[in-house]
């Protein structure tokens, strides 16, 4: 079984590896050929990656449009004091313009401090490490450590840039750092490939709705609860598949989660499923007529 799941994987993975193969927030932070402005968008990109699709990509196209044809330079020069009124405008589900503002006054000291955001990543990783987890536990906690008094004035008790860095140890899946990571470490056709000091066998799967699906539905992990755990189970059954490059099935599997082929726990069962035989839906059976009428 093991060895037809990663046959089938791989197919679908090749399926899935090329850039028009489906609407993803990478593709805007593409454009941008300068590496260290791959790396700012791609952060702000992945960050507002919560929500409709359609909204994620709106939102994404609005900040970028905002910090212009060069991100990175935009960052290292950003004033969180001055006005910056299309920012303090913007609304991405609970998070506000001035959430934004904390945000890349954030970036602009991490750069600051380490030139690039990898640099201030790499301080809290070790090569003896199993995975990614220690690492963004350090990199959440150093973040949320700077000044934040320039954005807010008085900082709130939770200010909404926590929201930008959760940390595993709190049981977070840490879903969009995860997927910020593998866009900068990866490199394929999807992949950006940014950074070069961590190798992608070190990843951890961005944990979404999509992937806690298709992970239950595949029997990739024992948790029912999203949270780290379950993030960190579903890659380890990965990494028995593929050791160098565990995440490389994340963005098919997550599409095949998107377009709604994934049967588990609906009726429609595994019918619609590029897995189908390898999978375990537990089919939600259709109310009967005299249940329904009940």
């Amino acid at each position: 079984m093991p060895n037809a799941l990663a046959n089938r994987l791989d197919t679908l993975y090749a399926d899935y590896n090329r850039e028009e193969s489906a609407t993803d927030p990478v593709h805007l932070v593409r454009p941008f050929t300068d590496p260290a402005d791959r790396e700012v968008a791609g952060f702000c990109a992945a960050a507002l990656a919560f929500g409709r699709v359609g909204s994620v990509i709106n939102s994404i196209t609005t900040l970028l449009a905002i910090m212009g044809p060069h991100p990175a330079r935009f960052v290292r020069t950003f004033d969180p004091a001055a006005p910056h009124p299309e920012l303090r405008a913007m609304v991405h589900r609970w998070t506000r313009g001035i959430d934004l503002v904390a945000l890349l006054w954030v970036l602009r000291q991490m750069i600051e401090k380490n030139e690039t955001l990898e640099g201030f990543f790499l301080e809290g990783y070790a090569s003896d490490h199993e995975d990614i987890g220690p690492a963004l536990d350090s990199f959440s906690t150093r973040a949320l450590a700077l000044d934040l008094r320039k954005a807010y004035g008085k900082v709130p008790a939770r200010a909404g840039v926590c929201y930008f860095f959760p940390r595993p140890s709190a049981g977070s899946a840490c879903k969009r750092l995860n997927l910020f990571l593998r866009w900068m470490i990866r490199n394929d056709e999807i992949d950006l490939g940014v950074w070069t000091k961590v190798p992608p066998a070190k990843l951890v799967v961005p944990l979404d709705t999509h992937i806690l699906r298709l992970g239950k539905c595949l029997r990739l992990t024992r948790y029912n609860s999203a949270g780290w755990k379950m993030a960190a189970d579903i890659t380890a059954s990965l990494r028995a598949l593929e050791s160098a490059d565990p995440v490389r099935y994340d963005f098919s599997l997550c599409h095949v989660g998107m377009m709604g082929a994934c049967g588990y726990g609906r009726p429609q069962g595994d019918k619609q499923c590029p897995l189908r035989g390898l999978c375990h839906p537990r089919v939600r059976s259709s109310p009967s007529r005299s249940s329904a009428r009940r």
